[in-house]
């Protein structure tokens, strides 16, 4: 009677412990990285500090060479009661932008990797139509190379307001990473598989939002989010200059309620992996300067614990 009980045991056994090998597949992770192989051979540099033209475009942005590491203080979602909250002492992740030398800049540079379901601006100035994506969401993207942890901590740090947070991460791929060269398909070799441009620019958001801890650098001074207490715009700027050596864009709602940074800087590099130097803001603060600024608190029901998983 054992023996039978034993073999029915290890009969299920097998199904029970052995993933399928069409799952295992899929959950394996696919690396997603460019070819830099070129660049090493090559002078570096800081972008926007060249006194020569770029020939390799995958080793250094151009003409995109200014970047923008961007984040939000928002005090809700709107979309609460579907799980979308924002993360419990943290800023938020706007985009990665690839701002040109001068100030200016372009967007949605290549329509065959447009994703975003709303694209903003839907002309561009040259009457070019941004058509609205309605393909598969770009978390599919992500997660069909393993890695549902880089969705996870997206999820939790890049969020979108008044819609999901997938359309939010579309949209500033197509209207940011692809005017990065270093994002070009080309840079990534023959080896290319369809989306890699997509995950690695992920991961490149990632890695320049986790330079810049804004609620901590400022918290750290006593600068805290309050309906109560209010500070003055040079009170924020003062400490974030003293943390990162330059001086971020402050941007304020209606002038005085603190909801959004910049930080600028020239990049060592690429922009995936490449040493990142602040300046100072090329765009003037529209908070007012002899006005109090406010830096209001969340209302719990929006925000959730994730500060244990954060990692630096």
């Amino acid at each position: 009677m054992l023996a039978v009980s034993v073999s029915l045991f290890l009969a299920a056994l097998p199904s029970l412990a052995v993933p399928d090998l069409a799952l295992r597949k899929q959950t394996s992770v696919v690396e997603s990285f460019p070819n830099i192989t070129s660049c090493v051979s090559q002078p570096s540099f800081f972008s926007c500090e060249n006194t020569t033209v770029i020939e390799n475009t995958c080793c250094s942005p151009t003409p995109g060479g200014l970047v923008l590491q961007t984040q939000f203080w928002s005090t809700y979602t709107g979309l609460e009661k579907k799980g979308q909250l924002l993360p419990k002492g943290s800023w938020t992740i706007h985009g990665l932008w690839p701002d040109n030398c001068d100030g200016s800049f372009e967007s949605y540079c290549d329509l065959s990797r447009q994703y975003d379901p709303v694209p903003s601006p839907a002309t561009l100035e040259d009457g070019t139509v941004v058509p609205p994506y309605d393909g598969p969401g770009v978390d599919t993207f992500v997660k069909a190379f393993g890695r549902d942890d880089l969705v996870e901590f997206m999820d939790k740090y890049w969020i979108n307001q008044g819609a999901p947070n997938v359309d939010f991460w579309a949209h500033e791929f197509s209207k940011h990473a692809t005017c990065t060269s270093t994002f070009d398909v080309a840079c990534y070799g023959p080896s290319y598989k369809e989306h890699e441009d997509v995950v690695n620019f992920f991961d490149a958001v990632i890695r320049a939002f986790k330079h810049y801890p804004t609620f901590d650098l400022l918290a750290a001074a006593g600068i805290v989010p309050s309906n109560t207490t209010s500070y003055s715009l040079e009170q924020i700027q003062q400490v974030l200059v003293s943390q990162t050596g330059a001086l971020p864009f402050l941007g304020c709602t209606n002038h005085t309620i603190l909801s959004e940074i910049w930080y600028f800087s020239h990049v060592y590099g690429t922009e995936q992996y490449g040493t990142y130097k602040p300046i100072n803001t090329t765009t003037t603060s529209t908070c007012f300067s002899n006005e109090s600024i406010w830096y209001y608190e969340r209302t719990p029901s929006s925000e959730r614990e994730v500060r244990k998983t954060w990692l630096y």
